[in-house]
């Protein structure tokens, strides 16, 4: 299989130059919250998604309000998502919008929103 039918992205903000381990911790926690709400709400196509290899895609924005208005497109859209607010401990003060996770979900759905960012 050359493409994926579903897929979860994963929306970093360029502009807070976070280091690679602290992309990677936000990865995780975007990717675990996003993939519960398609759990809860979903299903069908969180289990497609898990039955297909999870495909994941990083891609970035340049800024928190670029985030918020993806969040609310995908919110309009019905996409399972989640946005990352960091608690502060490590490199970004308390509170800082760090990257959005958006399905797992149809990928034709997802790429509406998030297929033309450019990767992280």
């Amino acid at each position: 299989m050359s493409e994926f039918s579903y897929k979860q992205v994963i929306v970093f903000r360029s502009d807070l130059e976070m280091s690679k381990g602290k992309i990677a911790a936000q990865a995780g926690h975007a990717a675990a919250s996003a993939a519960e709400e398609a759990h809860k709400h979903f299903k069908q196509w969180w289990k497609a998604w898990l039955q297909e290899g999870q495909c994941k895609i990083a891609v970035k924005v340049e800024s928190e309000k670029e985030l918020l208005e993806l969040e609310k497109q995908a919110k309009e859209l019905a996409l399972p998502c989640a946005l990352i607010v960091d608690r502060g401990i490590t490199e970004v003060p308390p509170g800082t919008i760090t990257c959005l996770g958006i399905g797992p979900a149809p990928a034709k759905k997802i790429d509406k929103i998030t297929g033309t960012l450019p990767l992280l």
